[in-house]
């Protein structure tokens, strides 16, 4: 079985439960892959989400903010969400004696899949890429 890992758009796109969500499930049933995210994924949806409601004066207007995090809540509970532990820390760390130009959490998300030896599902190509010995696919375009 192969892992693949989703990025936060992948995983938002599962979790829609649209025809690009559908798409991924497709193509990960035929490949015999399981899906995970990761727990920057949890981490970044989660701050959005805590954003957006924090950004709304409290009451009516929190409402679906808080709908759509709890959604979200449900949704993690029905996938693997793999951990930033010590082997993930080590590849990170090796990562970022690289100087390569890409953001922290991208990093944090690619040495996660470095330590599990996963492909990653991404739409960001232009970061990723350039993480060595990275399997990155876009499912979504």
């Amino acid at each position: 079985m192969k892992f693949t890992l989703l990025d936060t758009n992948h995983y938002s796109a599962l979790t829609d439960s649209s025809a690009l969500g559908e798409k991924i499930r497709g193509k990960a049933v035929d490949a015999d892959a399981e899906l995970f995210t990761s727990i920057i994924t949890v981490q970044k949806v989660s701050q959005g989400w805590f954003a957006w409601i924090n950004g709304r004066p409290p009451g009516l207007e929190q409402v679906h903010g808080y709908a759509e995090f709890q959604h979200n809540l449900e949704a993690f509970s029905r996938i693997t969400v793999l951990p930033f532990d010590d082997g993930a820390a080590w590849h990170f760390t090796e990562l970022k004696q690289q100087r390569l130009r890409v953001g922290t959490m991208d990093l944090k998300i690619a040495a996660i899949c470095l330590a599990h030896d996963a492909m990653l599902l991404t739409r960001n190509r232009v970061d990723f890429e350039k993480v060595p010995n990275l399997k990155i696919e876009n499912r979504l375009d």
